[in-house]
């Protein structure tokens, strides 16, 4: 039997280059989207800052164990009593490297799961913008998909998005949605964000939430915005535009039977020879 539909909230939010002010705003979000309704609620990737400037970043970022970002959505979580997932944390690991780090935290406060970003971003966009995540941050090496009262959720960060390997072996794994939490850059967002969205959740008869940060940020990086829900038929329940801001949808973890139902595609895979 399917558990009850819920409210999924997504907070959206524009991260600057101090870690205080970022999560303050982040966590009245969060109790903006409670009052809407949301059981679970979202935040997006590097939710508590955004520097390019690798020598200042270091400076200002913390170890997991008494991370201010943390406690502090571990104490919302507790304020509100909603489920939380922290799209993620940029963390330290070592002095001179960092993980991208996404959390879970259920209505007592309590970590349920952690999940660091498989693939890291290293691309030239063009005029001028580049990335080059792989000379900071740590890569994840592992598939994660959490226990929630609702069901299994797929739990992935911005970059990931283009490995659909990655979200086939959540949706087989028993995750009947699918969450990524993103810091998409307005290029790559205007060109390629809803439709590989929609693409992961029919091709999985998944939801998915994405929730990304928007706007233009302290020292020049620009991102996309449009957080979305999404239905396993790859419906748009929200969109979140380009602004700061919360959405909210109701779901209903039956539509994912119903749809896989239809189209039981998650039972046609078939191994292959490679070409």
């Amino acid at each position: 039997m399917s558990a009850a539909p819920f409210t999924v909230g997504c907070v959206q939010t524009t991260a600057g280059l101090d870690v205080l002010p970022s999560v303050e705003a982040a966590c009245d979000g969060v109790r903006d989207a409670r009052k809407r309704g949301a059981d679970l609620i979202l935040l997006p990737e590097s939710v508590n800052i955004i520097d390019l400037n690798k020598t200042r970043l270091l400076k200002k970022l913390d170890f997991e164990q008494d991370n201010p970002a943390l406690s502090a959505f571990r104490d919302v979580a507790v304020e509100t009593g909603a489920w939380i997932l922290v799209g993620s944390i940029i963390l330290k690991i070592a002095e001179d490297r960092l993980a991208n780090r996404s959390f879970l935290i259920n209505g007592q406060g309590e970590i349920v799961s952690r999940y660091d970003k498989l693939h890291m971003f290293d691309a030239t966009l063009g005029d001028g913008e580049n990335y080059r995540e792989s000379a900071l941050y740590e890569a994840g090496d592992k598939a994660v998909i959490a226990d929630t009262p609702w069901g299994g959720l797929g739990m992935a960060i911005c970059y990931d998005l283009r490995f659909p390997h990655l979200f086939r072996a959540l949706a087989q794994g028993g995750a009947k949605f699918l969450a990524l939490a993103a810091a998409f850059t307005r290029p790559t967002g205007e060109a390629h964000w809803h439709c590989l969205l929609r693409a992961r959740a029919i091709e999985n008869g998944c939801y998915v939430h994405a929730c990304g940060q928007c706007g233009e940020h302290e020292g020049g990086r620009k991102t996309y915005g449009h957080s979305l829900i999404i239905d396993p038929w790859g419906e748009i329940l929200a969109d979140a535009g380009t602004e700061v801001g919360v959405v909210t949808a109701r779901v209903d973890p039956a539509a994912v039977e119903a749809a896989r139902a239809k189209i039981p595609s998650l039972a046609h895979d078939r191994a292959f020879a490679g070409p």
